[in-house]
């Protein structure tokens, strides 16, 4: 079926600003512009009958809040459950969960601020430019930051999150030839990431985060059963004889998970990307808290269980993969979070690939123009991934000083500025929430808690801790290396 280049962005319709009233979900509002849903209203720009018709909205054109609530979730786990463990078994089981609550209630207010920001960009941009200023044109993060607040926002996050998310995509590559390599050692890493580098480059044929529907939920699938056979697994298992759980063993210890657990609640790169793609992206906050909610189930159950298995042995294994027994259940679960790789690849990718089309020129023209136009990108990680397979410890640095900046200390800089004035504050879109009493100065301490515990301890203790591992590794690294940190073979017998 021939996907339609419209779904780029939604069809919106801009009504006149509404003084106080009731909003269509029955919510009270004291908005001088207007409710979020008031400003403008999103429909899906299906036309017509028949069962084609039916096929592409069931499977095609995603944007209710289900659509994005798999599609958070998706990003915000997967290969991190193979990793959770060995932060657990860092920083210990008390610290751990408390981190993980910690960061994750920071995320989602982060998510928060960004719809905020997003509404306001929209909603002023079609006052002043009519109700078709952004179709056929998907708004990003670094637009919101360059409209809102000025030029070095807009390519300070450019940078951060070309970083972040250029990381992030070549981990996955990386990861997935990791993860086979445990199920078939017959080609080597390297061999493994020059097939699923190849691979990747299907994801060019997805044109935007309303595509996702089907491979959001299969990825969601892969992750959920992932979890449960690890936890399943350690408990069937249990401790083994004299285990020992003597997290957090050291400072550096300590940091390097944390910041393990920071990046896992920090999907936010995308976060634009997302609401963007949604009918009513009103409901984003709401729908982010319960993907958030839904995560929890999924890391809580799998770090515990499994460290408190295997204990201190997962130190030594930062796939946890690497400490389950062979068996067919797992290697299911090989299979299939290597599958969930390829689509958080591709959900990572994609706000990538409408930059590169908004420099070339591309991000309007048709599908086949748009697809042909994103295969450099793709080529570009593919070679990164290959040439790099060390690239986890240096990920680590970029994560502490990128997806920091992108998920928590930028937002909340932006929201600062955005509305730093009386008048800004009056004429919000969209004002704290209402368990806040619609209070901005609670809302700015909350964002105020968030700057510094993350600038403190995620850039700065984590920063540091992410570099002494790097030095410590330096002398593994090997550029082109064919099976990087590979056991060595073993050495002939003498007869």
């Amino acid at each position: 079926m021939a996907p339609h280049v419209g779904d780029a962005a939604p069809v919106a319709h801009v009504s006149e600003p509404v003084v106080k009233g009731e909003a269509k979900d029955g919510t009270s509002h004291d908005n001088t512009q207007g409710t979020y849903e008031d400003s403008y209203h999103y429909e899906d720009g299906s036309h017509g009958s028949g069962f084609s018709e039916w096929v592409q909205k069931l499977i095609w054109r995603g944007g209710s809040k289900y659509d994005a609530w798999l599609n958070a979730a998706s990003a915000q786990v997967g290969q991190v459950i193979l990793t959770l463990p060995t932060a657990m078994a860092q920083m210990g089981f008390a610290l751990g969960l408390v981190t993980q609550f910690a960061f994750a209630a920071l995320g989602c207010w982060t998510a928060y601020l960004l719809s905020a920001l997003y509404a306001e960009h929209r909603v002023r941009g079609e006052r002043a430019r009519g109700p078709k200023a952004f179709q056929g044109h998907v708004i990003q993060y670094h637009e919101i930051a360059g409209s809102l607040v000025g030029p070095w926002a807009r390519w300070a996050v450019v940078v951060f999150n070309l970083l972040s998310l250029g990381g992030l995509t070549v981990v996955q590559i990386i990861a997935c030839a990791s993860d086979m390599y445990y199920l078939s050692s017959v080609l080597s890493k390297r061999s493994w990431a020059l097939v699923f580098g190849g691979m990747s480059l299907l994801t060019v044929l997805l044109p935007t985060f309303h595509n996702y529907r089907v491979w959001s939920f299969l990825g969601l699938v892969a992750t959920t059963y992932t979890s449960w056979l690890m936890v399943g697994e350690s408990l069937h298992v249990g401790q083994a004889p004299g285990v020992k759980h003597r997290g957090p063993h050291d400072i550096t210890s300590f940091f390097s998970g944390l910041t393990t657990v920071l990046f896992a609640y920090g999907g936010h790169s995308i976060t634009i990307e997302i609401l963007h793609a949604m009918w009513h992206p009103r409901k984003y906050p709401l729908t982010y808290v319960t993907a958030v909610a839904y995560v929890f189930t999924l890391t809580v159950p799998n770090s515990v269980s499994v460290y408190w298995a295997y204990g201190d042995q997962v130190l030594k294994k930062s796939n946890a993969f690497g400490v389950l027994p062979p068996s067919p259940q797992r290697n299911v679960g090989i299979i299939l979070m290597v599958l969930h790789q390829g689509v958080a690849f591709g959900l990572f990718v994609t706000p990538l690939y409408f930059l590169w089309e908004k420099l070339l020129g591309t991000h309007q023209a048709s599908y086949i123009v748009r697809v042909s136009s994103r295969i450099p990108v793709v080529l570009v990680i593919w070679f990164l991934a290959v040439a790099f397979p060390f690239f986890g410890p240096i990920n680590s640095i970029l994560g502490a000083l990128t997806t920091t900046f992108a998920t928590y200390l930028l937002p909340v800089a932006l929201h600062w500025i955005t509305f730093r004035t009386s008048e800004a504050r009056a004429n919000a879109v969209i004002k704290p929430p209402r368990w806040l009493g619609r209070n901005w100065n609670v809302a700015f301490l909350i964002s105020g808690v968030t700057f510094l515990t993350v600038a403190i301890l995620g850039v700065g203790f984590g920063g540091y801790a992410s570099i002494h591992t790097l030095i410590d590794q330096i002398s593994t690294f090997g550029v082109f290396d064919e099976c990087y940190q590979c056991p060595a073979p073993p050495k002939p017998k003498r007869f």
